[in-house]
C-alpha cells in the first residue's frame, strides 16, 4: 500500500473512531435504544440551535477521498437528495450527482435518478455519465485469473492492456403502474464512445491486444464506436425504502434493440435482468437484513463493440463486484450473484455493519468459455454510519476482497 494509501486509510480511521466515541456516549443516555441519526443527536437544549432535517426530503454531500485499481488516488464529491410526496403511502426518491478527479487523470460526471411520480403511478430510472477515462482490459471471460490450484505466480498485472477514452451515457426508463407494484415502461439508450487509445497496440510491430482483435473480427472501428437504441421495461418493486431497505423484493427485465444506424454501429438485442430480495430476520430490530441481489446480462443477437459488453462495475451506481477493479470481468454473457447480511452494531442504529459475498461469471463465445464454466468469488466486510433517520440513510464504507485483488469502497446510500 503505497504512502498516501495509508494516509487515506489512517484519516478514514481516525473519523471512524470520532464517530465511536460520539456513537456510544449517545447510546449510553437512551433508554430502550430509539433509533437516533447524527443530526439528532445536536438537538436544541439550554438555548444551543440545531439544525433538524426538513421533513419528507434530505439533502447529503460528502466528499470522496479514496483508492480503487480503476482509478487509483481519487478525490471528489457525491450528492444525493432524497424525497418523497405528502402522503404516507408514498416511497422515497433519490438523485445523485457526483463529481471525482483521480490520480491518472480521470474525469467522471454522473448524475443517477430513481424517482417515484403521482402516488407511485410512474417510476423514472437514469443512469447519466461523462468521463474522461482511462481503464485497462484484461480481455473476456471469467478464466482470465486461473483455478486456485494453477495460480502459482500469477500476476493479475501482467494482463493488463491499457486503454483511454472519453465515454458519453444518457440511460433513461420510464414506467407506469398497471397493477399494485408492477410497472411497465420504456426507455432510451445512448452511448459512445470516442478519442479511444489502445496503449499496449502496435500494429507495425505486429502487438495485438484484446479490443483490437475484438473490433477487427466484427468489423468495429476501434477508435470511436456507439451503441444507441430503445428498450421494454417490466419491473415489481414492493421495497419499502429504496433508500436503504429492509423488507421488500424488487425485480426488472429490460430487453433493448439496437438498431444498425451507420458502419460504426450494428444491429444488436441485449436482455438485461435484476433481482433483489430483503428479508428481515429479526421482529424487534428491522435492521437485521438479510439480502440478495443478482444480475444478468446477455448480448441475444448481433453483436456490440467490446467496450460495451456486459462488464462487471458498470450497473447504474457502479456498485457490483466489490474487492475486484471494474472492468475486470466482461463477455457476451454475464451473470452477477451478491448476498450480504445487514446488522446493527449499537442498539441506537447509529452504526451498523455487514459482512458480503459476490460470485461473477462471464462468457467469451470466440474461446468457447460459457457462463457458470469459470465462477470467480468475492468476500467482504462493511461499516454504516445513520446520517438521516427518516430516509435511512447511511454513509457507508465497505472493504471487499477478490482472487488476486482487493479494494475499499466509500459512499452514500446502500450497495442496493
Amino acid at each position: 500500500m503505497s504512502k498516501r494509501c495509508r494516509f487515506c486509510f489512517s484519516l478514514l480511521l481516525i473519523i471512524f473512531m470520532q464517530f465511536c466515541v460520539i456513537a456510544q456516549t449517545a447510546s449510553d443516555s437512551l433508554k430502550y435504544c430509539p433509533e437516533k441519526s447524527l443530526q439528532e443527536l445536536f438537538k436544541k437544549e439550554d438555548s444551543v440551535l440545531v439544525l433538524k432535517p426538513v421533513k419528507n426530503n434530505f439533502f447529503l454531500i460528502i466528499p470522496v477521498i479514496g483508492s480503487q485499481p480503476a482509478t487509483g488516488f481519487s478525490y471528489g464529491f457525491v450528492s444525493q437528495y432524497t424525497f418523497k410526496g405528502k402522503s404516507e403511502k408514498d416511497k422515497y426518491s433519490s438523485v445523485n450527482l457526483g463529481a471525482t478527479y483521480t490520480e491518472k487523470k480521470q474525469m467522471l460526471l454522473n448524475f443517477k435518478n430513481s424517482v417515484m411520480l403521482k402516488s407511485n403511478k410512474v417510476f423514472l430510472s437514469g443512469d447519466w455519465r461523462f468521463y474522461i477515462f482511462s481503464q485497462a482490459n484484461y480481455g473476456l471471460g471469467t478464466d482470465i485469473i486461473p483455478r486456485r490450484s494453477n495460480d502459482t505466480g500469477f500476476d493479475l498485472n501482467d494482463l493488463k492492456e491499457p486503454m483511454n477514452y472519453n465515454y458519453f451515457k444518457f440511460h433513461q426508463t420510464a414506467s407506469w403502474e398497471i397493477k399494485n407494484n408492477y410497472y411497465v415502461g420504456a426507455g432510451v439508450h445512448l452511448d459512445w464512445y470516442t478519442t479511444i487509445t489502445d496503449e499496449n497496440l502496435n500494429v507495425a510491430e505486429g502487438q495485438f491486444t484484446n479490443h483490437y482483435n475484438y473490433s477487427k473480427k466484427y468489423d468495429y472501428n476501434e477508435n470511436e464506436y456507439f451503441v444507441n437504441g430503445v428498450s421494454l421495461n417490466l419491473l415489481y418493486d414492493s421495497r419499502d425504502n429504496q433508500i436503504n431497505t429492509n423488507h421488500g423484493m424488487f425485480a426488472n427485465i429490460n430487453y433493448r434493440f439496437n438498431p444498425a444506424l451507420s458502419t460504426n454501429q450494428h444491429a444488436s438485442n441485449v436482455l438485461f435482468m435484476e433481482y433483489r430480495y430483503f428479508m428481515p430476520l429479526s421482529k424487534l430490530n428491522k435492521q437485521h437484513v438479510f439480502c440478495i441481489w443478482a444480475t444478468g446480462q446477455f448480448v441475444t443477437m448481433g453483436t456490440v463493440p467490446y467496450l460495451n459488453l456486459p462488464s462487471l462495475g458498470w450497473d447504474q451506481r457502479s456498485r457490483s463486484g466489490k474487492g475486484y477493479t471494474q472492468g475486470l470481468f466482461r463477455g457476451q454473457k454475464m451473470v452477477y450473484f451478491e448476498t450480504e447480511y445487514r446488522f446493527p452494531i449499537l442498539c441506537s442504529n447509529l452504526i451498523s455493519g455487514t459482512v458480503f459475498g459476490n460470485l461473477t461469471t462471464a462468457s467469451d463465445k470466440d474461446r468457447d468459455i460459457r457462463l457458470f464454466q469459470h465462477i470467480q468469488p468475492a468476500v467482504g466486510v462493511g461499516l454504516r454510519i445513520l446520517i438521516d433517520k427518516a430516509t435511512r440513510t447511511n454513509l457507508i464504507m465497505n472493504y471487499a476482497w477478490g482472487r488476486h485483488s482487493k479494494a475499499f469502497y466509500l459512499n452514500a446510500g446502500e450497495t442496493f
